[in-house]
């Protein structure tokens, strides 16, 4: 679990994803005046050299933010996402990645709480430093799984959490089920954002019934499903297809910014004539 380290992937279609539903939903919730927490389950770095050894070994991010970040045809809620990913790079080339720690210091309030959870032991430091002069902030080295004990009902009663573990361990699946089950449990209010990986996995491929029979049982607001596929695996069957992200309680405006930019995305980051996404919701 500690091995991995999410410089290898930064800035990649899966991140692009990623961070594109997280800055939509944290746009929303600062739509209110009153102040909101956000819960980062498995915060990493904060922010990542894309020129560093790291991303540039299998320089992931080229087929991810480097397709969009000179691009010009951009649908707004892509383009607001690349503009917080230029102000982390003042002079306007793309040398650093902001990871969900990076975007949240770009979009939340003064006001609004952050909560970071980072077990690895080098990105813990790294993001506690990073994050040390903003108020209202704390970094954790504890199991971010374990967190929502403590985090939630937060003050305030606004949340959003975002869970992103690496799914390097297949336990991962189950803890992320059994963590949306606690979250609502706490406070059926939560924000709920879920990344997981498309693989050819029986465990990939059950998460989703999984949690959308979670939510269906539980959640104020019902649900929303994205998932972009932008390559084939390998000839035995390996290989990381594309990713998706499970919005619990979803702001009422995303499904609609979301088919704004997915057929975008579809044709600038697909690697293969069968590149497609899937946008689907459920509210109460």
């Amino acid at each position: 679990m500690l091995a991995y380290r999410h410089a290898f992937h930064a800035g990649n279609h899966a991140d692009v994803l990623k961070h594109l539903v997280l800055t939509r939903v944290l746009r929303y919730m600062a739509t209110k005046d009153k102040p909101f927490t956000l819960i980062d389950t498995h915060a990493g770095a904060g922010g990542y050299s894309i020129e560093g050894r790291y991303a540039q070994k299998n320089g992931e991010y080229g087929s991810g933010i480097g397709r969009l970040y000179d691009a010009t045809d951009l649908p707004a809620p892509l383009q607001d996402y690349v503009d917080q990913v230029r102000a982390f790079n003042p002079d306007g080339q793309l040398r650093q990645y902001p990871g969900s720690p990076g975007l949240a210091t770009l979009l939340l309030r003064e006001t609004d709480r952050l909560r970071a959870y980072e077990l690895h032991p080098t990105d813990h430091r790294i993001l506690e430093s990073f994050l040390a002069d903003r108020p209202h902030t704390q970094v954790s080295d504890r199991d971010g799984f374990e967190s929502l004990k403590a985090e939630l009902p937060p003050p305030g009663r606004r949340a959003a959490l975002l869970i992103d573990p690496s799914y390097e361990i297949k336990t991962d699946y189950a803890r992320v089920l059994a963590a949306l089950r606690e979250a609502l449990q706490r406070f059926a209010d939560t924000v709920i954002m879920i990344w997981y990986p498309q693989l050819q996995l029986l465990e990939s491929s059950q998460l989703v019934q999984r949690l959308k029979a979670s939510a269906d049982s539980a959640a104020k607001k019902g649900w929303l499903h994205v998932r972009l596929t932008v390559t084939q695996a390998d000839e035995r069957g390996f290989g990381m297809l594309g990713s998706g992200m499970f919005v619990v309680n979803p702001p009422y405006t995303l499904h609609d910014e979301l088919a704004e930019c997915l057929p975008w995305l579809v044709e600038h980051l697909g690697q293969y004539d069968g590149a497609n996404f899937v946008l689907e919701q459920r509210a109460t």
